[in-house]
């Protein structure tokens, strides 16, 4: 199959989304040919039947609001210039999360017989979803929570973590020290004041002094700015600023070092898309907290993996008792971890599924 994905940005380098150039790169290995059209273009290294288009985000400088719709209007042209040039290079559409890409190509698409497939992973829904929907042949969502509208178009097919990538990591730990990681966007959404209320308790209350929370990640929006310094502020209020630390955006390629030195890994983002963090970091030999209800089958490895509550004292709680793990009960629910998410959330299968489902 020769395949045409759209997605907002490749580049191996990107904190966010780098993860897709392993995708890229899966799906070339299965493919006769992968066409890419991107927003934005970085450092890629992708075999040599991949064609890499950008809609111009690197290229194009403005940032003049009045002179913003121009850009809008490049992306537009650019976009429907390589969807139509490289027409005879592609027999399927995947649109990777971006559901305006649908709604701009499906009619040109659909008059081209081309099939169209798109992963979507996220709580929100809205007349764009909807009207996605409906030009769509199919939907790929990692479970039922991920894709919250109703249609027989929609096929759960897990997340797609490379496993090699983060089985076989060298870990490196300091002797004494319970290392916290938290990964991702600094914001709201993601919680992570709800976890630095959580260390108040450990280190204030419990007289826990052990423990180092390193917080992964950097604002992305205004609004994820005023957070973090608010976040901050919270932490040097409360006395933690030795407990935690904002290390900031960590490229894609180094995220497996991150992983390598902590104990647990602590994801508070609400339910909704499930998180490839958790799942990554459940690979690299590391027990999990989460808060989103997507991940319903941790609870059957432990009951201290969710959150009944976004509740402060209950994570400081289940924080405890996943130190508290002997070596060997942490080595069997890191054992049984890793086997979950290499039968469910392979990178291999899940880009072998979609190709299936495109082909039919």
């Amino acid at each position: 199959m020769k395949l045409l994905i759209l997605t907002q940005k490749i580049d191996a380098n990107d904190d966010l989304l780098g993860f897709f150039h392993a995708w890229t790169a899966e799906f070339a290995k299965q493919c006769e040919k992968v066409t890419v059209i991107a927003l934005g273009v970085g450092k890629y290294d992708l075999p040599s039947n991949v064609k890499i288009f950008s809609l111009g985000k690197n290229e194009l400088k403005i940032e003049n609001c009045k002179l913003k719709i121009i850009k809008k209007f490049i992306y537009l042209i650019n976009f429907y210039k390589h969807a139509w040039q490289e027409r005879s290079n592609y027999d399927a559409v995947l649109v990777h999360m971006n559901a305006e890409y649908v709604i701009l190509g499906g009619p040109l698409w659909r008059a081209l017989g081309k099939k169209v497939g798109l992963w979507y992973v996220h709580k929100q829904t809205g007349l764009k979803l909807k009207l996605t929907v409906a030009l769509t042949d199919v939907i790929f969502t990692t479970s039922p929570a991920s894709f919250r509208l109703a249609s027989p178009k929609i096929k759960i097919v897990g997340h797609g973590i490379d496993i090699p990538k983060f089985a076989h990591i060298f870990r490196v730990q300091e002797d004494g020290v319970f290392r916290i990681i938290c990964v991702g966007r600094i914001s709201e959404i993601k919680n992570q004041r709800l976890l630095i209320e959580a260390a108040d308790i450990l280190v204030n209350k419990k007289g826990i002094k052990n423990i180092k929370i390193d917080l992964a990640g950097g604002p992305v929006y205004e609004r994820d700015i005023a957070y973090q310094h608010k976040a901050a502020q919270l932490a040097e209020e409360r006395g933690l600023s030795d407990f935690v630390n904002f290390m900031g955006s960590v490229p894609y390629r180094g995220i497996a070092n991150i992983y390598a030195r902590a104990d647990l890994s602590i994801n508070l983002s609400p339910t909704g898309g499930m998180d490839k963090v958790v799942l990554e970091s459940m690979v690299a030999g590391l027990p999990v907290i989460v808060s989103n209800k997507a991940f319903i089958f941790l609870r059957a490895l432990s009951k201290n993996f969710v959150l009944e509550e976004a509740d402060a004292a209950e994570l400081a709680d289940k924080i405890v008792a996943l130190m508290n793990l002997s070596q060997e009960e942490r080595a069997k629910l890191i054992a049984q971890s890793r086997e979950v998410v290499s039968r469910d959330h392979n990178l291999v299968k899940l880009v072998n599924r979609i190709v299936e489902e495109l082909t039919r």
